[in-house]
């Protein structure tokens, strides 16, 4: 009768069910990525997933497996180590996170997988792709400025700060550990791997000094990779790039953290203090003022430094997000707006009134001229600084103010249609 099992049905059924792996335990973040990751092949080694499913971009060195897919609105990257340790991975990303470290989002782990046989498998670390983002050999291999390793390194120094402010112990300090993006004329770093660190509350000098040791070795490893791939000069001197890795960590870190006196009568040097501190991106929390017994002097400590001081501030003013140097440039650019003649003539306008028409004529018309098929070139806020830079170039060019429109037409044109996407960037060579 219809519907009713045979015996040979029942026995294929019973067959079928012994040949399919359990389910892996998948933890995610967003419930609505749960369905799709579930349905990846979970039982196959990720060396040996079909190329169907995998996305082309650039990765970094690795001691693990890394493929990428692309799961809902965004790509994600996918790494096969052991249950245990991604689950310990996944669980320290998600700290730093909400202590406001730069880094490669937590999306969700995997354990529990198997093959169809029964044979246990490594779990899964799955973090979301850093858009705008290229690992350290994907920038060499680009037709770049001749300092870049040099803003590389210091853009690793000012990590490795905002990691031990917070009591990050790395614990493998590389360039190969790290994701860069373009910041104004800099780099921004990231943290992308996580698995020899360590949170505590405050570090000692012995941690601090150990990760400078790590990263000595490792940064002279990263370049030494470079020049045997021909990417660097065969002169660049790889210890060099160590030491500057090290002197730029030691003076951002003694301005951030040491203990100064001041005469009772200096107290304007307590404010430079600050402005030195908010030059380099960082505010000044708290501060601890001791006066001696005599009145003579004061001792000034900064208790707590949290980073990205013209971020913030940019975004109270506008609303935008943007990276720090990024930030600081649009600030700047606000600022000479403010200043116009044709501004401060007709409005006297406070700070926030003036972003506001700043907002209304320039940058939007700038961000709203972009056409869709040139969006993917560059982030919003590095798109802003490249602007102001090559609008700054025609006014020295042609002895006059550009007018905010006439630059954008030009700027589109002449720059932005010309470069490379990097929201993903694709590349036939393997990283």
């Amino acid at each position: 009768m219809a519907g009713t099992p045979t015996p040979g049905d029942s026995a294929a059924g019973t067959a079928a069910a012994i040949a399919r792996p359990p389910a892996p335990q998948i933890h995610t973040i967003r419930d609505s990525n749960h369905a799709q990751l579930a349905e990846l092949p979970w039982h196959l080694p990720l060396a040996d997933w079909p190329e169907t499913l995998l996305g082309g971009l650039p990765r970094g060195i690795s001691r693990h497996v890394v493929r990428y897919v692309e799961i809902g609105d965004e790509v994600l990257a996918i790494k096969e180590t052991e249950d245990k340790q991604a689950v310990r991975e996944f669980d320290i990303l998600g700290a730093l996170g909400n202590l406001d470290v730069p880094l490669v989002e937590p999306r969700a782990v995997v354990t529990g997988r198997t093959t169809a046989s029964g044979q246990k498998l490594n779990g899964a670390l799955i973090t979301a792709y850093l858009e705008f983002s290229l690992p350290y050999r994907a920038l060499f291999s680009r037709d770049l400025a001749r300092d870049t390793g040099d803003r590389l390194v210091d853009a690793l120094a000012v990590l490795l700060a905002r990691l031990h402010l917070v009591g990050f112990f790395w614990g493998d300090v590389s360039l190969s550990n790290t994701l860069f993006r373009r910041d104004a004329d800099a780099y921004a770093a990231y943290v992308v791997d996580a698995e020899t660190g360590e949170l505590h509350d405050q570090l000692s000098d012995g941690q601090r000094n150990m990760d400078l040791r790590i990263a000595r070795m490792n940064i002279a490893g990263d370049f030494l990779d470079l020049q045997a791939a021909g990417l660097v000069a065969p002169e660049t001197d790889p210890l060099a790039a160590s030491e500057r890795l090290c002197e730029s960590y030691n003076a951002l870190w003694a301005e951030l953290t040491r203990v100064e006196e001041f005469s009772v009568n200096e107290r304007w040097r307590i404010d430079e203090r600050i402005r030195r501190l908010n030059a380099l991106g960082f505010d000044l929390g708290e501060l601890t003022v001791t006066t001696d017994i005599d009145g003579i002097s004061l001792l000034v400590e900064p208790k707590i430094v949290e980073p990205n001081h013209h971020s913030r501030r940019l975004l109270r003013l506008t609303g935008i997000g943007a990276n720090e140097n990024q930030a600081r440039a649009m600030l700047n650019d606000l600022d000479s707006f403010r200043s116009a003649p044709e501004i401060a003539e007709v409005d006297e306008l406070d700070e926030s009134q003036a972003a506001r028409r700043w907002l209304d004529e320039v940058y939007k018309p700038l961000i709203q001229a972009i056409p869709q098929n040139l969006t993917r070139k560059l982030e919003p806020g590095q798109i802003f600084y490249e602007f102001a830079e090559h609008r700054r170039t025609m006014a020295r060019a042609r002895q006059r103010d550009i007018p905010t429109m006439e630059a954008i037409a030009y700027f589109i044109v002449d720059y932005l249609a010309n470069l490379p996407d990097e929201i993903r960037y694709v590349d036939s060579k393997k990283f």
